[in-house]
């Protein structure tokens, strides 16, 4: 049996305070991390969530829009509207797949595909632009990890309620 470790809360009188928060702490990085890549996208014709899209097809491909979502962590009813606008740049192709009509699978145009070489920068300006140190990146990413699988298990043992 595993000893459970101590829960770092904040004194009781600064509970409620929003400094203290760790989802506004985690918003409010997002939110700006994201605007960070506002200006270095648009260069590439592309918005923050289709950037993400690309990076996952870039790795693999094809993918079906459930997949997708899934990795993304995005339901269809957002990501459908998203991939049909990346569609009409002919950055991917939507298509249903013949084992299962039910299936849509996207894949990267050849568009798409050249601009992963052009786009290979992006993380190495966005980290020029924290000035955080490869140190730095690797134990926050590590932590971030930590975290997310922290909820994924507090999630799938109920404990969240």
């Amino acid at each position: 049996m595993t000893k459970k470790e101590e829960v770092a809360i904040p004194r009781e009188d600064e509970l409620l305070r929003l400094d203290n928060q760790l989802c506004f702490a985690l918003y409010s990085s997002s939110r700006g991390i994201t605007r960070l890549y506002r200006p270095v996208l648009s260069k590439f014709g592309l918005t923050y969530p289709q950037y993400l899209v690309m990076l996952v097809l870039w790795e693999r491909e094809p993918l079906t829009v459930k997949d997708l979502g899934e990795k993304l962590f995005l339901d269809s009813g957002t990501l459908t509207p998203l991939l049909k606008r990346m569609e009409r740049q002919s950055l991917l192709t939507r298509e249903r797949s013949q084992g299962d009509e039910r299936q849509v699978l996207i894949s990267l145009t050849e568009k798409g595909k050249g601009l992963k070489d052009k786009a290979i920068d992006i993380p190495i300006k966005i980290a020029e632009q924290v000035n955080i140190s490869q140190r730095e990146y690797i134990s926050l990413m590590s932590s971030l990890k930590k975290l997310l699988k922290k909820i994924d298990m507090s999630e799938s043992d109920g404990s969240s309620s």
